[in-house]
């Protein structure tokens, strides 16, 4: 399971080694997407936490009782319709057809329902128009 998180740390806790604790006690593989740390100052991690279910919620656990806030995120794919030229290579891409090409317009549709964060759009696409947002 993986899940994108916030992570607020307090000032006097910056400089503690968490990644690296979360990794050893609970077998938590950690992508670090975006980080703001400054020395004795608050500081924000956004994370991805790859692990089983159980796992997960004891580090978060462990996380909130050394003082570190948590705000779960949740993602979504979004594009730029406005200069898609419609090529194809999204669609071609994607397994469960959450982009789709069809006749008579020949225009890309995408169906978010169908989407399930493969993530494979973000590389096929020629003009790089897909993005992924978080929102809290």
């Amino acid at each position: 399971m993986v899940k994108k998180l916030i992570l607020t740390f307090p000032g006097e806790s910056i400089e503690r080694p968490f990644t690296y604790e979360l990794i050893k006690k609970f077998d938590i593989r950690i992508n670090i997407l975006k980080a703001n740390i400054e020395a004795g100052k608050t500081g924000k991690l956004l994370v991805e936490f790859d692990a089983d279910v159980e796992s997960i919620n004891k580090a978060i656990e462990y996380l909130e009782a050394n003082g570190v806030d948590i705000s779960l995120l949740s993602s979504k794919i979004s594009y730029n319709s406005t200069l898609c030229i419609n090529c194809g290579a999204c669609a071609a891409a994607c397994p469960p057809h959450a982009l789709t090409i069809t006749s008579p317009d020949w225009k890309l549709v995408f169906d978010k329902d169908k989407c399930i964060m493969c993530k494979l759009c973000l590389t096929s696409c020629p003009l790089n128009l897909f993005k992924i947002e978080f929102t809290e």
